[in-house]
């Protein structure tokens, strides 16, 4: 019952940290009550990326006329769709599971918590408890929907994202609150199945942590597709009843409107899994609500580290899988440089699709930065023309003093596979110009980096 390692969790935070110190030649352990693969295969990242290429599907069905094909009467079965969408998380979950019988890691079912020094007491489902030793413990717990006191979650009618993804109907009319990449994602999937969708933001902007000509894109397509939008607006309460919600929301004149709905989607965000883990009991200390660690993801406490959604940083899951590596190898002594949070790229799967890396041009003006700005509309891609999808455009944003890349903006068709190359090129600190004189393929969307980055140098061909 002793091993190097013992991971508690195994999300992408979780199961990433184990491999790889399986890799290093460690022995591992991975505590977990639930699916391998944590919320991110079983209940977010994967499942969703299934309903949305449903919506995609069924999107082109409907403009099909627009490529000179023709179908007819094409229509969402809902219960087939969520059944795909479980069918890929299991597929993925099991793949975890195979990736963990090859590493040899160990799998012990239930929930882990630590009681002393190196030991982690697991309780399984039939509440018996056993206790494990090990010279490393590695907390990567994640975290779940965040609940509001004005929008008490029931599960059916009030839901948060996992309801989301396997309700048993197609509801007739929903609201979404809250307008970052999980309401964003939902309020798109939803309206493509046919649900009157109705977002509510409290920002200026959707999407408010995007540039604001990104968001503001994403605005004009939303409405463009039929999805309602009020920004600088809050839920107040919920009223539910026979019949209807009746949800209460103060609009950006400070007025109440009172809406009515089937289902009300509460995506305001989440809350890390940091109760009943045991941190009170070995002293670990906490920071804003999180577990404070080192630029190796280090406690105060020695021999316990933590990652992910528990940690001060992006709640992404490739964020989650970085540190786990930083953090195990630094454990096994391997030379690793701490994770640049500055960046790191951000993707949401709406269409058309938002990618972004570094500082909008806001954030870089508020810098002190001189900058120098290039952008590339999709309007002029011949790729883009020819796939049908033109809403949209790449901004990049320079250092005027040394041409080097301070953030990428993106929006439009496939643009979350192109944002690694901006990531690349601050990395290196690539210049304008590299970026000009890398030959792009044509016709690809991609041809708007070199595009954009050559708009702002006044070099632009095709535009």
């Amino acid at each position: 019952m002793k091993y190097d390692l013992i991971v508690i969790g195994s999300g992408p935070g979780g199961y990433v940290a184990a491999i790889r110190a399986s890799q290093l030649g460690m022995t591992v352990a991975v505590v977990e009550r639930a699916e391998l693969g944590g919320i991110c295969l079983n209940w977010g990242c994967i499942p969703t990326k299934s309903l949305l290429k449903s919506a995609q599907v069924l999107e082109y069905a409907h403009h099909a006329a627009d490529y000179g094909v023709k179908i007819e009467n094409a229509a969402p079965d809902f219960d087939a769709i969520i059944a795909r969408s479980r069918g890929v998380a299991d597929k993925m979950s099991k793949g975890i599971q195979y990736l963990f019988k090859k590493n040899n890691i160990t799998v012990i079912e239930g929930h882990g918590k630590l009681t002393a020094e190196k030991t982690v007491e697991v309780t399984n489902a039939a509440g018996e408890k056993t206790i494990f030793e090990a010279q490393h413990i590695v907390l990567a717990t994640g975290a779940r929907s965040r609940q509001l006191p004005n929008i008490p979650q029931d599960g059916k009618r009030i839901i948060g994202y996992r309801q989301a993804l396997t309700l048993d109907h197609k509801p007739e009319s929903m609201i979404v609150v809250g307008s970052g990449a999980i309401g964003s994602e939902l309020a798109y999937f939803y309206n493509a199945m046919g649900t009157k969708v109705l977002l509510v933001e409290f920002m200026p902007t959707i999407l408010p942590l995007e540039d604001e000509e990104v968001s503001k894109q994403v605005g004009r397509s939303f409405k463009k597709a039929g999805i309602d939008v009020m920004v600088k607006s809050s839920v107040e309460s919920v009223e539910s009843g026979e019949g209807l919600l009746k949800v209460n929301i103060k609009n950006k004149k400070g007025e109440i409107e009172v809406h009515e709905a089937e289902i009300v989607l509460s995506a305001v965000g989440i809350a890390p899994n940091v109760e009943n883990i045991g941190l009170e009991e070995l002293n670990i200390e906490m920071e804003r609500g999180r577990v404070k660690v080192d630029d190796y993801y280090r406690t105060n406490v020695e021999g316990v580290y933590a990652i992910g959604d528990i940690v001060h940083g992006p709640a992404l899951a490739h964020v989650a899988s970085a540190e786990a590596i930083c953090c195990v190898e630094h454990i096994a002594g391997v030379h690793t440089e701490p994770i640049d949070y500055t960046n790191i790229p951000g993707c949401t799967y709406t269409t058309p699709e938002v990618a972004s890396v570094g500082l909008n041009e806001a954030k870089a003006l508020e810098a002190g930065y001189e900058i120098k700005i290039g952008k590339f509309p999709f309007t002029a891609s011949g790729k883009a023309s020819a796939a049908g999808a033109n809403e949209g455009f790449i901004k990049l944003i320079f250092n005027a003093a040394d041409n080097t890349l301070l953030g990428a903006h993106m929006v439009g068709m496939n643009v979350t596979e192109m944002i690694a190359e901006m990531v690349l090129a601050r990395k290196v600190k690539a210049t304008a110009h590299d970026l000009i004189k890398t030959v792009h393929p044509h016709p690809t969307m991609s041809e708007a980096v070199m595009e954009a980055a050559a708009a702002a140098y006044n070099e632009v061909i095709h535009i």
